[in-house]
């Protein structure tokens, strides 16, 4: 019962807190990829807790640390004991009602998700080499359009899709700057870090942190795919592109390279005036506040088990 409290505590606060404190952190701009990667670890330890913490409440937690007949035992005692008891049914009961309620939840929700993106991205790739022409010098495919756009659509055919106007407003340095951002996308699989984040915000709206891993992560594979873009290139380049496009049809502007509504104004001036790079050990640090995220409700909620198992004091069968 006090792990499955414990659990829950850190759920609420993670889930409640954790929002802002990720919000107010400077570092993330500077770092996107890793940013992207500590707001999937918050919002899916949230699941994760919420889950475990059912199954403490309906298993007892030490009868994870013994053998295969340990355990069997374990269970028949705590079963055995718990539904003597006022409550023990309730609470166990609870337990699964709550882990059944968060897994079912996730696992409809991903699965529609995924579904529906697959066919969606399908269908785009496939109109797109209907109605448009490949280019191979450019690896896109070239479709006709008075509005100046490049994006890409992931999935079973990865393809990266410009329109006529944008071959004519941009300069070849900016052309190849905008591909590089598109390829990025594909390369280092954007898609799916969305795709996750927006996972875990359907499957609990109500909590904060998980409504911004989904802003938030579409935000930032958009500067990720800007750090990629411009790493052999001069990133004025891209800076410039992003002008150009913008300029040449402001009803596209906050489209312009991404789905996502992201602030065009401060990926250009991250551009141009690029931050100075998280230091070694800031990384390191971060890296391990990302681990601790994802491993936190599983040490929590083994913690009982393991100390148990290391005093000796696994019940027998």
């Amino acid at each position: 019962m006090t792990i499955a409290a414990v659990l829950l505590a850190y759920a609420v606060g993670v889930g409640t807190l954790g929002a802002g404190m990720l919000a107010r952190a400077g570092w993330t701009v500077r770092a996107p990829l890793l940013a992207i990667l500590t707001y999937l670890a918050a919002a899916w330890s949230v699941v994760a807790a919420l889950a475990l913490a059912g199954l403490t409440l309906a298993v007892h937690a030490t009868a994870l640390g013994g053998a295969l007949s340990q355990l069997i035992g374990a269970c028949v005692l705590r079963l055995r004991a718990a539904y003597a008891t006022p409550g023990g049914m309730a609470a166990a009961g609870a337990g699964l009602v709550l882990t059944g309620a968060v897994a079912g939840r996730t696992g409809v929700t991903a699965a529609r998700h995924l579904r529906l993106t697959r066919r969606q991205a399908l269908r785009h790739a496939r109109t797109a080499r209907l109605v448009g022409r490949p280019e191979p010098a450019l690896g896109a495919v070239l479709v006709e359009h008075s509005q100046p756009a490049a994006y890409c659509v992931a999935g079973r055919h990865p393809t990266v899709i410009l329109t006529t106007a944008a071959l004519r407003v941009l300069a070849p340095g900016q052309l190849e700057a905008v591909m590089a951002h598109e390829r990025a996308h594909l390369t280092w699989r954007h898609h799916r870090l969305v795709a996750m984040a927006r996972i875990s915000c359907r499957a609990l709206p109500f909590l904060p942190v998980m409504r911004d891993a989904e802003a938030q992560v579409e935000r930032l594979v958009e500067l990720h795919a800007d750090d990629a873009a411009v790493q052999a290139r001069d990133p004025n380049s891209l800076a410039t592109a992003l002008v150009v496009m913008a300029a040449a049809d402001a009803a596209v502007s906050a489209t312009v390279l991404a789905s996502a509504a992201t602030d065009v104004a401060q990926r250009i001036h991250r551009l141009l005036r690029p931050a100075e790079p998280l230091g070694r050990s800031r990384r390191l640090l971060l890296r391990a506040m990302a681990t601790g995220l994802v491993l936190g409700p599983l040490i929590m909620a083994l913690a009982p088990a393991v100390l148990a198992l290391a005093l000796g004091r696994v019940p027998q069968p």
